[in-house]
């Protein structure tokens, strides 16, 4: 079958084989020089005072909830509550550190966190708040900020879906103590494999970068207060003072990422033109909701769910859809209580997940891209028109 509509596109093109020849022939392949380069221009960019390249968006988020524990802030058995719509690496990380998932409903407009349910599941034992940006849509982070306030909760960002988007003017990922960004090769910035995690606080980006170095002192500077480092180099090497992992990047994805962060603003512009022609386009088809934007959205993907009148008929679609070259995927992991691996969790349900539950049955989410896409679309409302 030909793709015809596909999840995502190339966007590489000369400057990135450029980049990719230049560390070819430097002969540095790990972690280094580009590395440096870019996470310092990545910072620079979404305006925070620190970013820390990892393997993965995965691992960026393993960091993050890494580093929360080891410095203190939370500790385990503490409960951190997460929607219940999100992907698998934004649950795993709080049951790898011996924290607690505690699931919310999502509201189904946003396709976000439902905020008035995060509040009602606040416990004595809730400590932080995950909070996701599903499909390139930022949360209502003025009312969530204020929860977080009101209950002393920590605020972490799984910004993954969602580089570009803002919230009044201010990047999502930049408004908990940490947020993370994935570059896996169909995301927003394409480096093959990648994530990021950025962070104001001085201690959490030290311990940012001892964790993904197995726990090593090598990558801390001089001066930080986690760790006194010897003089002695060789003393240095191999000094381990936490259980880390190993998840470092690779020069070449870095050096791709340093071009590519130069052409983000205008992915986004054009994401956001495709998003205007989706909307307006999907208003002659009145079978589906589409997601409501809160802010400035970035618009990962298009997401369409069934009606209520026409509930139970998303597998007519699906086989529509993909019968004419179109590339459809659920709305990322639907209800993540009703994944198997949820059964491995000691995690709790706030509530009911009625919201998940109905995207989980009647939704599904269609491509974006950082090229127009008009045609793609129209492609796309002939084919939905066609079933009845």
């Amino acid at each position: 079958m030909e793709i015809k509509y596909s999840l995502s596109n190339d966007t590489w093109d000369e400057k990135e084989l450029e980049a990719i020849d230049r560390v070819v022939k430097s002969n540095r392949f790990t972690m280094g020089e580009e590395v440096r380069t870019y996470e310092k221009k990545f910072a620079e960019h979404f305006g925070a005072e620190y970013a820390v390249m990892s393997n993965s968006g995965s691992s960026a988020n393993l960091l993050a909830v890494s580093a929360l524990v080891y410095s203190g802030r939370l500790h385990r058995g503490d409960e951190v509550i997460v929607p219940a719509v999100s992907w698998s690496t934004t649950y795993f990380p709080l049951e790898q550190c011996g924290l607690k998932a505690r699931l919310v409903d999502i509201d189904c407009k946003t396709l976000n966190m439902d905020l008035d349910k995060l509040e009602e599941a606040v416990t004595e034992n809730v400590k932080a708040v995950f909070a996701v940006n599903l499909l390139g849509n930022p949360n209502d982070f003025k009312r969530l900020q204020e929860i977080c306030e009101k209950y002393d909760l920590i605020l972490i960002e799984d910004n993954c879906e969602s580089m570009g988007a803002k919230y009044q003017n201010k990047h999502a990922g930049t408004f908990g103590v940490m947020g993370t960004f994935s570059t896996f090769y169909s995301h927003h910035l394409c480096t093959m494999e990648g994530g990021v995690t950025v962070t104001d606080d001085e201690e959490l980006y030290h311990y940012l970068l001892s964790i993904r170095t197995h726990g090593w002192t090598r990558q801390l500077p001089k001066s930080s207060s986690l760790y006194e480092k010897n003089d002695n180099e060789f003393y240095e090497s191999f000094q381990f003072i936490m259980p880390g992992y190993n998840l470092r990047p690779v020069e070449m994805e870095a050096a791709i990422g340093i071009e590519q962060i130069k052409k983000l603003d205008s992915f986004i512009k054009i994401r956001r033109d495709n998003a205007e022609i989706f909307k307006k386009r999907m208003a002659e088809e009145d079978r589906f909701y589409t997601q409501q934007e809160t802010g400035e959205a970035s618009w990962f993907g298009f997401a369409l769910i069934l009606k209520e009148k026409y509930s139970g008929n998303r597998e007519k679609f699906i086989e529509a859809l993909r019968g004419a070259g179109i590339e459809v995927r659920p709305i990322v992991a639907g209800n993540f209580a009703r994944q198997p691996a949820f059964q491995y969790m000691n995690a709790s349900i706030s509530g009911n997940l009625a919201n998940a539950d109905y995207i989980h049955e009647n939704g599904f989410f269609v491509g974006n891209h950082s090229i127009p896409m008009e045609n793609q679309i129209q492609l796309l409302i002939e084919v939905l028109k066609s079933v009845r």
